[in-house]
């Protein structure tokens, strides 16, 4: 690297007052770029053409990050701190130190193309290492001044996002939709203790659990788990489970749907999950009756939002989506995690280039058959079967018993 060079020379008269020059360069540089001025894309976009102007003509910022200016301009502002609290010395081949924005650009392209080290380095002229190292100083800073953008909504948001699930196909008193998502994994199956990542579609895989609400953002996320893990373990495990089962989440008010029947706060799921209190899945025998098959239909209807947003989400950050190899099983999950938070940030920017790249993609592990969990509560029982009846009409709104 550039540091160990330099460290084996002597000084070099005028080289302080060169550095001076270069910092105060780049510091109006990243003050121009942090206010979209549009220099900061002028330079970097040089280095990505080659200085040659017919394809400078041609590239825009939108064509290489899949992201607006001012979706760029609001990540930057988030881990600007962290990203200038120590001196780094990561630079461009030609010896220029990186800039916040040359490092957010980087850290992006590599998550969203999911492109190798060695083809994001040689695309924006730096080394590998220096991509692994923008990449993971960037995920930090992510993790750290972004996580804001993954929580559980207020009371607030929370009557605004069951107010749109029962605009959107009647579901009353509904707080969200539960999913999975494969992230796979390219490891040697030589190495016996590689079994673990094995999932029932016999690839190595790490599970993404996610709770989505209306608008495609994701709400609760658990990660981290081996591929040989169904839905029940994974559920089991996260902080949300114990919440609602100690009755400190989905504790709301609830819905009267008629006279001395009401329904309370839910989210809903495929039949990979268990049938409970609070989380509602499809009937699954052979011979409904009508207002089974309607309430079938309506669950089956509205979880296309939570796979569409799993969907985006992997289409949009590239990284998770095609086989990893020998990922560091550790990061990936913290990896995932900011993945994750980009996804939301660009949701809640209203980002219409995001928007439009990703047309009606609606599906994601399509090569992944439905799984089944035969695990039945009781309660769990009941507050569907009076949602099939109130949703086939054969129970009557609480104004018009």
């Amino acid at each position: 690297m550039i540091s160990g060079r330099v460290a084996a020379m002597g000084p070099v008269r005028g080289f302080k007052r060169r550095k001076r020059a270069e910092k105060t360069e780049a510091a109006a540089a990243a003050t121009a770029g942090g206010q979209g001025s549009g220099d900061w894309w002028v330079d970097f976009s040089r280095r990505i053409t080659g200085h040659s102007s017919s394809r400078e003509e041609e590239i825009t910022f939108e064509s290489v990050f899949k992201l607006s200016r001012k979706t760029f301009n609001y990540i930057c502002s988030l881990v600007r701190d962290n990203l200038t609290a120590k001196a780094s010395n990561l630079a461009f081949a030609d010896g220029q130190i990186l800039s916040v924005e040359d490092q957010v650009a980087i850290a992006l392209r590599r998550l969203s193309s999911g492109e190798s080290l060695l083809n994001i380095g040689v695309s924006f002229g730096v080394n590998q290492s220096t991509v692994s190292q923008v990449t993971w100083r960037f995920v930090e800073a992510m993790e750290e001044r972004g996580i804001q953008h993954l929580s559980w909504p207020n009371s607030d948001e929370l009557e605004a996002i069951k107010h749109k699930f029962e605009k959107l196909l009647g579901l009353p008193n509904c707080c969200g939709i539960i999913d999975t998502a494969r992230i796979m994994m390219c490891l040697p199956s030589v190495d016996t203790s590689n079994k673990v990542w094995v999932d029932h579609e016999k690839k190595h895989s790490m599970i993404l659990q996610a709770i989505v609400d209306p608008e495609m953002r994701l709400r609760d996320i658990v990660t981290g788990w081996p591929g040989s893990m169904n839905e029940l373990p994974v559920l089991c495990s996260s902080g949300f489970f114990n919440m609602c089962e100690k009755g400190t989440r989905l504790n709301g008010e609830k819905v009267e749907l008629a006279e001395g029947l009401e329904v309370r706060e839910y989210i809903i799921g495929n039949s990979g999950f268990p049938l409970l209190p609070w989380l509602l899945t499809p009937y699954q025998e052979k011979d409904l009756l009508d207002g089974e098959t309607e309430f079938n239909k309506r669950l089956s209807a509205t979880r296309v939002v939570a796979q569409k947003a799993l969907a985006r989400l992997k289409d949009t950050w590239k990284i998770i989506q095609g086989e990893m190899w020998r990922p560091d099983k550790h990061r990936l999950p913290r990896i995932i995690l900011v993945c994750c938070l980009l996804h939301n940030i660009v949701i809640e920017l209203e980002d219409e280039v995001v928007r439009d790249e990703m047309g009606s993609l609606h599906e994601h592990d399509m090569s992944y058959k439905q799984q089944f969990c035969d695990i039945v509560d009781n309660n769990g029982i009941i507050l569907r079967d009076k949602l099939s009846k109130y949703l086939s009409g054969t129970l009557l709104p609480s104004n018009e018993s």
